[in-house]
């Protein structure tokens, strides 16, 4: 993330998405396969860590390292470039896998209060107290009950970004806020009508 200003002077939070050309590896029909979508490739690798069904599936494509699949229209093995349709001004959802935090507590995972801090109170602060128990659960821990555990690592959609800027030559593309995930990680970007 970095800043900028906008067109009226005030200062804008940014993300910067590097991406480069996408190449259409299959286009699937109801024919076929029950349901329409475009299944999409990209980051070239060496053709030494493909299988041979994946270097046959890929075929003239080359070696993709990811593959995605999407609800559009397109032709097969042709190229997509996205700033044809990223352009500044356009309305944006953005859906990533969000930072690990590992194993965190009940105030930091569900922003639970905690206890007070006096009178013979000393490692208690921040546990969890009671959850129920005997007649309302059964004598059993209910579904759903907040307690500590692992955080972190959902896939995340924020909706509501925008496209300020584009620089195809560096293949960054410049997006209002903030999106999900660490630096380097995968984002899927949707255009919304």
């Amino acid at each position: 993330m970095t800043q900028t200003l906008d067109a009226k002077g005030r200062m804008r939070a940014v993300t910067v998405i590097t991406t480069d050309t996408h190449k259409v590896t299959q286009v699937k029909t109801t024919e076929n396969d029950g349901y329409t979508a475009v299944q999409v490739g990209f980051d070239t690798l060496s053709p030494n860590k493909l299988t041979k069904a994946e270097k046959g599936h890929l075929g003239d494509n080359g070696a993709l390292r990811h593959l995605r699949e999407f609800n559009f229209t397109a032709d097969a093995n042709s190229d997509l470039n996205p700033f044809e349709t990223l352009v500044p001004g356009v309305q944006l959802v953005v859906a990533g896998t969000s930072k690990g935090k590992g194993f965190q507590g009940v105030v930091k995972r569900h922003g639970f209060k905690g206890d007070k801090r006096t009178h013979g109170r000393k490692h208690s602060e921040r546990k969890a107290g009671s959850i129920g128990g005997g007649g309302r659960a059964g004598g059993r821990v209910a579904k759903g009950m907040r307690m500590a555990g692992r955080m972190g690592g959902d896939r995340i959609t924020v909706k509501g970004l925008e496209v300020l800027y584009t620089n195809p030559e560096t293949r960054e593309i410049f997006i209002s806020g903030a999106v999900p995930g660490r630096r380097g990680s995968l984002v899927e970007i949707h255009v919304t009508k």
